[in-house]
């Protein structure tokens, strides 16, 4: 319902989900945090100046956004959001979190399978000036994100 991916996506997200690096996905294996029957957590290979290594929680399954989203999942997603929203707050000692979650190219929604970013907020971090510049990162550069996220899930 209400789907706009163009006839043969590729879809970036579901690429990395299977295992699969390549030109089309720039998620890599080692941006995923998090991995149960329903859900993923990884970090975000786009940085957003002064909110670097923001995680994103994304079905398994291929759901475009919302409007097609199963309740169960939904929930989810809902629950390991919140789990990791506490761990941010633990882990990176922020202020505050910002969920973002987009539908349709109108909100801007750019990968077209539904995915919640969950963005560590810090008191005048400019996130509202920053966030439609966030820039394509380096792998490297999310290593840690990732690893810091999996330990504290593995608690």
């Amino acid at each position: 319902m209400f789907n706009n991916a163009p006839l043969n996506y590729k879809c970036p997200i579901c690429l990395a989900i299977n295992g699969i690096e390549n030109k089309d996905t720039w998620i890599k294996q080692e941006d995923i945090f998090y991995r149960d029957d329903f859900v993923v957590g990884l970090i975000s290979s786009k940085f957003i100046n002064g909110n670097e290594g923001h995680p994103l929680i994304v079905p398994r399954k291929h759901y475009e956004n919302i409007y097609d989203l199963p309740k169960e999942v939904g929930c989810r997603i809902f629950d390991i959001g919140k789990k990791t929203a506490i761990a941010l707050k633990k882990l990176r000692n922020c202020d505050g979190v910002t969920l973002v979650q987009n539908n349709e190219p109108a909100s801007d929604q750019h990968a077209f399978h539904y995915h919640l970013h969950i963005i560590p907020r810090f008191k005048n971090d400019n996130f509202h000036e920053e966030f439609w510049n966030a820039k394509k990162s380096n792998p490297r550069d999310r290593v840690q994100y990732a690893q810091d996220l999996r330990d504290y899930f593995k608690q």
